[in-house]
């Protein structure tokens, strides 16, 4: 009873620290178990391993296919299923199968986890958001294994097929391959399927449902307007700059076929912004590609989403107010709508704060690890970012580097903003002071 009083007592942003907290440490419980895998493994890649499903991120520093069994492989999946879609997702399905009433404590928890701006209307949400994502996951799961049930039968052919559609819808880049889908680089469906999967699960569910609604683009919502230019503009130019970038690189795109160039590109272009996969050698890739890879990881998804990341809308308000300072103007303004002054700095102090997470990290990894600094750069973005994709340090990194990773992680999904709101005491003004300018530049 006491537990519970103190956990009703807890705020929002603690609550979901916490809950996530409890099901990275249960899921750790379950993948230490013998069952769980082929050979032991420590308490800390246990919980690394349960961090960066629980976090849909994808790193691994330990071989998934041939470490853990199908039981252990169960468990990761579960807990990208979970972090993916939302463990109060899942709390709210529990609730309604239990006749169990929710009350305001917890859709305001909801409403933090969700990323959402009100509490009206949340759990009609959820349960779209159920249906909708177990119908995309099984529609891709009926593509993927008419490509894989004739390659590998139907046992291994149905269970590949699951934990790939999962994985990417979720934007997680788990894989039961050491070298991901690399052997399917030049695959029309593989590629397609799964690309579809984690650009849908990273736009964000409240732009599909937007789109659902509204057919026409004048009557969508600003957010769903920038989300839909933003992504496709973005994953055009990416596209044509990886392929440039790559084109005559021997280890990547080189001794492809001309179309197979095309297809490797575009997957490596919308990959970055979370999903995890790779389809090309991404530690062979040239230095420019990388860091035009790092600057998309810290970009990210969409709001509302299985991604992480600072996010796209995040992105280009910084952006666009930055451009309207150049202009001189007041306000920031988008399709004929201002955004509020509110969200320009929240949307700055989100980004500030990620960067200091990713210096940090970075920071502590040039301490304890021997590595180049690209390398470390790439792989604390790709742990911020929940992306998943490695230079192939994450399996070598010390205990140190794997924790400060964990943390890492764990601030990427949930957001700093979360972390800063659990922790800070909100001080309101009581006055009003007199404004005076202050020089800058």
């Amino acid at each position: 009873m006491l537990l519970k009083k103190r956990f009703v007592q807890l705020s929002p942003p603690q609550s979901l620290i916490l809950v996530f907290a409890v099901a990275i440490f249960f899921g750790t419980l379950f993948l230490l178990l013998p069952v769980a895998t082929e050979e032991d493994i420590s308490f800390i890649d246990a919980l690394f391993t349960a961090t960066s499903a629980m976090t849909v991120t994808g790193l691994v520093v330990v071989d998934t296919g041939s470490v853990f069994t199908t039981f252990g492989e169960s468990v990761i999946l579960i807990l990208i299923q979970v972090g993916g879609l939302g463990i109060m997702t899942f709390a709210v399905l529990i609730y309604m199968v239990l006749g169990k009433k929710i009350g305001i404590k917890e859709r305001l928890l909801i409403k933090q986890a969700m990323n959402q701006t009100s509490i009206g209307g949340l759990i009609f949400l959820i349960k779209r958001l159920l249906i909708f994502s177990l119908s995309v996951e099984l529609i891709a799961i009926v593509f993927l294994s008419l490509r894989w049930v004739p390659e590998m039968g139907w046992r291994d052919g149905i269970y590949t097929s699951v934990f790939h559609a999962v994985s990417a819808f979720n934007n997680a880049g788990f894989s039961i391959w050491s070298d991901s889908l690399s052997g399917y680089a030049t695959d029309p469906v593989v590629n397609i399927v799964i690309s579809f999967l984690f650009i849908i699960g990273g736009i964000g569910f409240t732009v599909v449902f937007d789109l659902w609604n509204k057919k026409e683009f004048q009557h969508l919502s600003l957010h769903t307007k920038i989300m839909l230019v933003g992504t496709l503009s973005i994953n055009l130019f990416s596209l044509i700059m990886i392929f440039v970038l790559e084109y005559n690189n021997p280890d990547t795109l080189a001794d492809l076929s001309s179309g197979g160039k095309w297809l490797a590109s575009y997957f490596q272009a919308v990959t970055p912004r979370t999903a995890g996969f790779n389809s090309i050698d991404i530690g062979q890739m040239e230095e420019s590609s990388l860091f035009y890879i790092i600057t998309l990881m810290f970009i990210g998804g969409g709001s509302a989403s299985t991604a992480g990341g600072v996010k796209l809308s995040t992105a280009l308000i910084i952006l666009l107010a930055t451009f309207a300072v150049f202009k001189e103007k007041d306000n920031v303004v988008l399709y004929h709508r201002s955004i509020r002054p509110f969200l320009v700095m929240r949307a700055l102090a989100l980004t500030i704060g990620s960067i200091g997470v990713v210096i940090v990290s970075v920071f502590v990894l040039n301490l304890t690890e021997d590595a180049s600094f690209l390398t470390i750069l790439f792989e604390c973005v790709s742990a911020f970012g929940t992306v998943g994709l490695s230079m192939g340090l994450t399996g070598d990194l010390t205990f140190i580097g794997k924790v400060v990773l964990i943390m890492t992680m764990l601030i990427g999904k949930l957001g700093p903003l979360t972390f800063a709101f659990a922790f800070a005491k909100s001080t309101p003004d009581p006055v009003k002071y007199p404004p005076e300018d202050v020089m800058t530049g």
